[in-house]
């Protein structure tokens, strides 16, 4: 094979997975580990692909998730708000896995100083969580995202096979009907494998992410154990939650008289978890 036509199909495949390793690459196109080495180097070179210990991954994938700091501004107080109410879940002593994003960023800001161990694979909460001394830290490995300071990938998904936490918190790219999505196939597998180290699954959503179909699907609405969300959510979607059989909490303003944090954690998980 060519070697112009053997990088197209290893930049198709690439684009496909998110992210892909030497080893896969060698065997879909039948060419030797080094053969696969020089062709990665060109394609990084011609800014196709970003090469990673012992892999690469899709540019277009990171173009595809806006940095932390962009993220940050939009529906900020919404955020801040689900960031609370869900950080009021946890309990002493309890270990929460956040993933990273702007709104788990916001639950580790109300875990400050809580006597919680939290794993995450996020460097700005990681750093945020440093400074707490009653905060225990397991911070998980592996390729860090450019933009986000994320870690995803193999090695993230490595070290956390057989990680078991009582709570796992994650946003969202998007939420429809048929379930919750996320704008990066690599984030997905690294989330799908977040999702079954915990008893239960909350996903802390603002209004905005309802009605978005983002690039890959994480699960069904039925995998999640509890929704966070605000209350600028319409009511065609809590409509939708309560006819599904989907629990979720409505975060309110810190100031709101009848706002009493939010309900208490049941005793039996969703789904098992």
């Amino acid at each position: 094979m060519l070697a112009e036509a053997r990088r197209r199909l290893l930049l198709t495949r690439i684009s496909q997975q998110g992210f892909a390793t030497l080893e896969d690459l060698s065997s879909s196109v039948g060419a030797s580990e080094s053969t696969i080495r020089r062709d990665l180097e060109a394609l990084d070179l011609a800014g196709s692909i970003k090469r990673t210990h012992g892999g690469a991954v899709c540019i277009g994938d990171v173009r595809a998730m806006p940095a932390l700091d962009d993220r940050a501004t939009a529906a900020a107080e919404e955020k801040r708000q689900i960031g609370r109410t869900a950080a009021a879940l946890v309990r002493d002593g309890d270990t929460v896995l956040l993933d990273g994003g702007t709104t788990t960023l916001e639950v580790a800001k109300a875990l400050v100083g809580r006597p919680v161990q939290v794993v995450t694979n996020s460097l700005p909460i990681a750093n945020l969580l440093t400074s707490s001394k009653e905060t225990d830290l397991i911070l998980i490995g592996g390729y860090i995202y450019p933009r986000t300071g994320v870690a995803l990938g193999p090695l993230a998904i490595a070290t956390m096979k057989g990680l078991r936490v009582r709570l796992v918190m994650m946003g969202a790219g998007g939420i429809v009907a048929e379930g919750v999505y996320n704008s990066n196939s690599l984030l997905v597998e690294t989330e799908r494998t977040m999702m079954a180290c915990g008893q239960e699954v909350i996903v802390l959503a603002d209004h905005t992410k309802f009605g978005q179909l983002s690039l890959t699907k994480l699960c069904d609405l039925e995998e999640i154990s509890r929704l966070v969300v605000d209350r600028g959510l319409d009511e065609p979607y809590r409509d939708l939650l309560n006819s599904r059989g989907i629990p979720f909490i409505v975060a309110e303003h810190a100031d709101d008289p009848a706002n009493t944090g939010v309900a208490t954690p049941p005793t039996t998980p969703r789904n098992g978890r």
